[in-house]
C-alpha cells in the first residue's frame, strides 16, 4: 500500500511538473515576429558619452530613438520595442540588495523612468541581460540571481528580455535557460523571453535542443552575431538554407527562429542588398529588429523598412517558415506559404536571390511548376517592392520570367486563385 501511494504521488508530482513545463512559454506573447528596434549593432558599447554623446547607451539614446519610432512612422506599421543591449549597467551588484544597477551617470533616472517614457508613446520596453557571471561585456549576468534579476525586470517594467550566453557553461543551458523563462513569467508581468542558448550549441556542434526552446523561449538566436556587411547577411542566409530541416520546422506562433538584427540603414549594405536582407527576413519569418541610426535611415532605406507589403509577409498569420527550395545558375530561390488561401491552395512570397557577381542582370524563368506552386488555377503576381503592380496570372504550366541584378533580389507575392 505505502509503495502504492509513492507512485501515485510520484505520477502526481510528474504530472504537475510537465504540466508547469508545458504551460513556461503560455505567454501569449509573440505570435507574429517581434518588430523593434535595438541598440547592439550600430552603437555596440559606446560608453564615452562626453566624446560621442549622441552614440553612447545612455538613456538619452533609447528615449530619442523611442521618439524617433513614433515621429518616423515606424510605429505606424508594426515596430514596438525599444531594446537596451549590453552595457547598460554599473560593474557591479548594489552591496546590499545585490540587485542589479543601471549606470549611474548614463541611465541617471533609473530603469522606470525610461520605461515610463516608452511606454507613453504606445511602444514596449526590452533589456539585455546574460545568463553567464558576466554578460558579453564583462558586467554583471544573472547567474546565482536569477529569481532576484526576473523580479527587478518585472518591477522595471520591462516587456522583453534577451538573455545571451557569454560566460556560461553550455552544459548548464538545457536547465538554466527554461528556468529563467519560468522565472520571468512567474513574477505575473508579459516579458517576451528571447534565449540565445542554440546559437552557443551551434557554435561547438551541438544540435540545439528545438522542442524545449519552442516550450520555453518566444525567440531564439540560432547562430553567430550578424556584422554589417553582406558577406555577413549571407553567411546567415546559407546557415538557415543549410540546416532549414532541423531549424524550418519549430518556428511558429509564439516561438521564433532568429538570424539576428536588420543592417539596413548602417554602412554596409547598398540599397539592393538592404533589399535582400529584408526580403529574406519575411521569407524566414524572421523578427525584425532594427539596429541603426534612425536619425541618420535615408528615405529609399526607410521606404524598405516601411515597406508594408514585405511587412506583410513577415507578419503573416500563418507563422510557417520559408525555406530555400533550389539553386539554379547561382540564383536562389526562397519561398514561404502565406495568407490567403484558395480551396485550400497557399498563397507565396518568392524572393530570387543573386549569388552572381556578373557586371549586368541574370535573366532566368522557371515554370511554377519548377517552384513547386500548383494551384490549377493559377496565381496573381505582384512585385512586393512595386506593391501596386500587377504582373497578371499564371498556371502551373506558365512561364515566370525574372531578371534579378548581381548581389540583389527580386521579391513576388504569388497570389492563390479560387474558382
Amino acid at each position: 500500500m505505502y509503495s502504492m501511494l509513492n507512485l501515485v504521488a510520484g505520477f502526481l508530482l510528474l504530472l504537475l511538473q510537465l504540466l508547469q513545463g508545458g504551460s513556461a512559454l503560455d505567454n501569449g506573447l509573440a505570435l507574429k515576429p517581434p518588430m523593434g528596434w535595438m541598440s547592439w549593432q550600430r552603437f555596440r558599447c559606446i560608453t564615452d558619452c562626453k566624446t560621442y554623446p549622441d552614440e553612447c547607451i545612455s538613456e538619452q539614446l533609447f528615449r530619442r530613438h523611442a521618439d524617433l519610432i513614433v515621429s518616423e512612422g515606424y510605429a505606424d506599421v508594426g515596430y514596438e520595442y525599444v531594446i537596451i543591449d549590453d552595457c547598460w549597467l554599473e560593474k557591479d551588484r548594489d552591496n546590499k540588495t545585490k540587485k542589479l544597477v543601471p549606470d549611474r551617470k548614463r541611465f541617471p533616472n533609473g530603469l522606470n523612468v525610461l520605461a515610463d517614457h516608452i511606454h507613453e508613446r504606445g511602444l514596449k520596453f526590452g533589456l539585455y541581460q546574460d545568463f553567464g557571471t558576466n554578460t558579453c561585456a564583462g558586467y554583471p549576468g544573472v547567474i546565482n540571481h536569477m529569481a532576484l534579476d526576473a523580479a527587478t525586470f518585472a518591477n522595471w517594467d520591462v516587456d522583453y528580455v534577451k538573455l545571451d550566453g557569454c560566460y556560461a557553461n553550455i552544459s548548464d543551458m538545457a536547465a538554466g535557460y527554461p528556468e529563467f523563462g519560468r522565472l520571468l513569467n512567474s513574477t505575473g508581468r508579459p516579458m517576451v523571453y528571447s534565449c540565445s542558448w542554440p546559437a552557443y550549441q551551434s557554435e561547438v556542434g551541438q544540435m540545439p535542443e528545438y522542442e524545449s526552446l519552442k516550450k520555453h523561449c518566444n525567440l531564439w538566436r540560432n547562430w553567430d552575431d550578424i556584422d554589417d556587411s553582406l558577406e555577413s547577411v549571407m553567411q546567415i542566409i546559407d546557415y538557415f538554407g543549410k540546416n532549414q530541416d532541423s531549424i524550418q520546422p519549430h518556428a511558429g506562433p509564439g516561438h521564433w527562429n532568429d538570424p539576428d538584427m536588420l543592417l539596413l540603414g548602417n554602412y554596409g549594405l547598398s540599397y539592393d542588398q538592404s533589399k535582400l536582407q529584408m526580403a529574406i527576413w519575411a521569407v524566414l519569418a524572421a523578427p525584425l529588429i532594427m539596429s541603426n541610426d534612425l536619425a541618420k535611415v535615408r528615405p529609399e532605406i526607410k521606404d524598405i523598412l516601411q515597406n508594408r507589403a514585405v511587412i506583410a509577409v513577415n507578419q503573416d498569420p500563418l507563422g510557417i517558415q520559408g525555406r530555400r527550395l533550389l539553386m539554379k545558375n547561382n540564383i536562389e530561390v526562397w519561398r514561404r506559404p502565406i495568407t490567403p488561401t484558395a480551396d485550400a491552395e497557399y498563397s507565396y512570397a518568392v524572393a530570387f536571390v543573386s549569388r552572381r557577381v556578373d557586371g549586368a542582370p541574370y535573366a532566368i524563368s522557371f515554370t511554377l511548376k519548377d517552384l513547386s506552386l500548383n494551384n490549377v488555377y493559377g496565381y496573381g503576381v505582384q512585385d512586393l517592392f512595386e506593391p501596386n503592380s500587377n504582373l497578371g496570372v499564371f498556371r502551373p504550366e506558365s512561364h515566370f520570367n525574372t531578371r534579378v541584378i548581381p548581389n540583389g533580389v527580386n521579391f513576388y507575392k504569388f497570389t492563390a486563385l479560387g474558382i
